[in-house]
């Protein structure tokens, strides 16, 4: 853990040349607090490493080191955390303590001292918990206390009286191809037709970037997309979190996105939703629809423009990519003044996250839209959630079969014209076949997405 009070001597992240950003020298949050399990490892991807996340009893915080055992270079995502409440490695049980050193060396013989070798330590980085997410930095550790953690500054200047939504999902394509999507809020409604957006407000929308420099910038709307909205602005704090901040008299909301980079082409997206209304009844109301219920719609939101963005990201590339970006994309508006700004920050500061490096090949459509390994599994709400339906399926199905094959004995205890028998055989299964059939539906959305969007749905 580091200490999160800002001094003076705080820089900004990215590193200290002003004319190149290092993405390394920055914080990235890695998981929502309450998804992480303290009684097991997890593994995640930054910027191409391998780390493995683990609650550490003994110091009570979160640590995050390299996911590989300097014995054999085993990932220790695979092992435990074992009695000790040290880190476990699956292949021969060294155990390692939350600084990263070697605890114990199980084929040692009484005695041996190899566990005190700076080669069994395993490289350890540093964490925070910021805003109810976990952040990691894998830069030089020296910068990591000096360097601002990018939180939402809006809800640290007035923290009381927002009802925040988050959600979360493991995405296939690149920081910059969903922060230049984010920032474009002219595509919610052609692409998010019938999801959260509409054709017909379609209109012409003035962008402006009124503060830029290597550490981000900050943008005004000069027309809204819905009447009655105004103040609105879009703030991108460099390398990898946005906000556009909507304000007027009915409430204040915000669009967050941190766009955490895994690889090339990978990268996990946390969106954030804090709301401020006038009133606490529609707070109240958010609050009622558990976490999970508002997953599955949040991902059915991402997948309307998953797949195009996937096949976009290689399309540029092709042209040339970020330093070609003015030639490879017609930008004739001012509703294109971020994705402008976003791509010129890129070329000013030598700012790719993996420079050189090239995407795969494209992946097919139906495992674009797939949901368990992107999300479900990954967050608690969504995995209970899952596990208790199908329990639910389970039981309504075995029900179904029972009141059917159970119809020959209700002659011996009832009338055959009676109303329990007709219940029993009638009702019975009929109510618990309609529930296995919207249980299983349900189930479904916690797999995959739909492969016809709303907006292409016929009559939409």
């Amino acid at each position: 853990m580091v200490n999160t009070n800002p001094t003076l001597e705080q820089i900004l992240p990215g590193g200290s040349d002003p004319h190149s950003f290092d993405w390394h020298e920055a914080w990235y949050p890695v998981h929502y607090l309450e998804d992480l399990d303290k009684s097991k490892p997890t593994a995640f991807t930054l910027l191409g490493k391998d780390i493995v996340i683990w609650w550490d009893q003994q110091s009570q915080t979160w640590q995050a080191f390299e996911d590989q055992c300097p014995h054999r270079l085993a990932p220790l995502s695979e092992g435990r955390i074992n009695e000790e409440g040290l880190l476990e490695c699956p292949y021969h049980g060294w155990s390692f303590a939350g600084d990263g050193s070697c605890q114990r060396i199980p084929q040692q013989p009484e005695g041996g001292q190899a566990e005190t070798s700076q080669r069994a330590c395993v490289t350890s980085w540093l964490t925070t918990e910021r805003q109810g997410m976990l952040f990691v930095y894998i830069g030089n550790p020296e910068n990591a206390a000096k360097t601002k953690i990018p939180v939402v500054e809006p809800l640290e200047e007035s923290p009381d009286g927002w009802v925040i939504i988050n959600t979360f999902r493991d995405v296939p394509y690149d920081a910059l191809t969903l922060l230049e999507n984010i920032l474009d809020p002219s595509h919610l409604a052609y692409t998010h037709h019938k999801t959260v957006g509409n054709r017909k407000n379609a209109a012409p929308l003035e962008l402006e970037v009124v503060v830029s420099g290597k550490h981000g910038f900050k943008g005004v709307w000069h027309q809204s997309i819905k009447a009655g909205q105004s103040e609105l602005s879009t703030t991108f704090v460099a390398p990898a979190l946005m906000w556009h901040d909507i304000n007027s008299e009915r409430g204040r909301i915000l669009t967050v996105v941190y766009a955490t980079p895994i690889r090339k082409g990978e990268c996990r997206l946390f969106a954030r939703f804090p709301f401020k209304f006038p009133s606490k009844l529609p707070g109240i109301f958010i609050k009622l629809r558990p976490r999970w219920y508002y997953h599955l719609g949040q991902n059915g939101v991402l997948e309307d423009d998953q797949i195009f963005l996937h096949y976009q990201e290689r399309y540029l590339q092709a042209k040339g990519g970020s330093p070609n970006f003015t030639k490879a994309f017609y930008l004739p508006t001012k509703a294109d003044s971020f994705v402008f700004e976003l791509r010129q920050w890129v070329n000013n500061y030598n700012a790719e996250p993996f420079p050189g490096q090239a995407f795969s090949q494209a992946i097919p459509k139906e495992q674009l839209l797939e949901r368990y390994y992107s999300h479900t599994i990954k967050c608690a709400s969504c995995r209970n959630a899952l596990a208790k339906i199908q329990k639910l399926r389970l039981w309504s199905g075995v029900i179904t079969v029972i009141s059917l094959v159970s119809t020959p004995l209700i002659t011996l205890f009832f009338d055959a014209s009676s109303i329990p028998a007709i219940l029993i055989e009638t009702v019975t299964p009929i109510t618990f076949a309609v529930i296995w059939r919207g249980l299983s539906k349900l189930e479904k959305q916690f797999y995959e997405g739909r492969i016809i969007p709303p907006r292409n749905l016929p009559n939409s």
